[in-house]
């Protein structure tokens, strides 16, 4: 049990709040719990407090996430890696339909799909016989799944789960674990479709580190197309894959979070879970 939904309560009701600066007493009683059980299940969720977690996604923080020497991030970049942090040692490999898979709605395409609960809530993932091609979170499984046909009109479905699929739950169990040791090196493989320039934006997304954020104008000049930030906002928002390809780390460069197609709280609730691991990470490194 993720208890999510109380947690995206809270966080929605600090930002409808935040100039107030809600106690710890009057966030507990918006989502109906005490204090002492709001701490507890906040901070399992998030491995920090909910004052901490505040600080990981207020404007302050974005901003000096902005401000920093990308040297990690463009050593990342170049190597190829999907993010510094152990947690996140997951490679995608990003492999795109073929004209005909794209133009025909998935006719002859068998897709298999499966619910399943994360950190951030229900998702539904969906694979070819290729790799993944669709992950959306699901608060509505009725409609999440009726996304995916309006997607893939013409192709062939079946509830069950696949090795993809079992593979990106894996991968979001054992995101989870608290110990820096934690470690995931197994390969997910997505087919998507996307134009070239949707590829080139998408895999811009991969190398953004976990706990690091970008600007639509850095993806843009990162893929030799500096002026091209409107177009690529398009492209995060077209992205078919719900936190594999990290569009909740794109935000504006005044450092305001901007848009999410699951919703700002989520997106809210992702970036500041990602900031505290990585912090945590760091500490316990930093003790061994």
């Amino acid at each position: 049990m993720h208890h999510y939904e109380k947690i995206a309560a809270a966080i929605a009701y600090i930002h409808a709040n935040h100039t107030e600066q809600p106690s710890l007493d009057e966030i507990a009683a918006a989502v109906h719990l005490s204090p002492y059980h709001f701490q507890r299940l906040f901070t399992e969720w998030a491995g920090v407090s909910p004052k901490k977690f505040l600080q990981y996604i207020s404007l302050q923080h974005a901003k000096g996430l902005l401000a920093k020497d990308y040297t990690v991030e463009q050593t990342t970049f170049e190597t190829g890696l999907s993010g510094t942090s152990r947690l996140h040692d997951m490679f995608v490999n990003l492999e795109a339909m073929t004209p005909g898979e794209y133009r025909n709605g998935g006719e002859a395409l068998t897709i298999r799909y499966h619910f399943m609960d994360t950190a951030f809530g229900p998702m539904l993932a969906a694979a070819t016989e290729k790799g993944i091609c669709s992950i959306a979170f699901a608060d509505d499984r009725a409609a999440a799944l009726e996304d995916l046909r309006r997607q893939w009109p013409q192709a062939k479905f079946l509830e069950e789960e696949s090795p993809f699929i079992s593979s990106v739950k894996e991968y979001f169990e054992e995101m989870e674990l608290d110990t820096a040791k934690a470690k995931n090196e197994k390969t997910i493989r997505l087919h998507v479709k996307a134009t070239p320039f949707q590829l080139k934006v998408w895999e811009a997304l991969l190398k953004v580190p976990a706990g690091q954020v970008a600007t639509y104008a850095r993806i843009a000049a990162q893929i030799s197309h500096p002026k091209a930030s409107r177009a690529v906002g398009t492209a995060v928002g077209d992205n078919p894959v719900a936190f594999l390809i990290p569009c909740h780390r794109v935000i504006k460069s005044t450092g305001i979070l901007g848009g999410y197609h699951w919703g700002p709280v989520r997106k809210t609730a992702i970036l500041g879970w990602e900031s505290a691991r990585n912090q945590s990470l760091a500490l316990t490194a930093a003790d061994e």
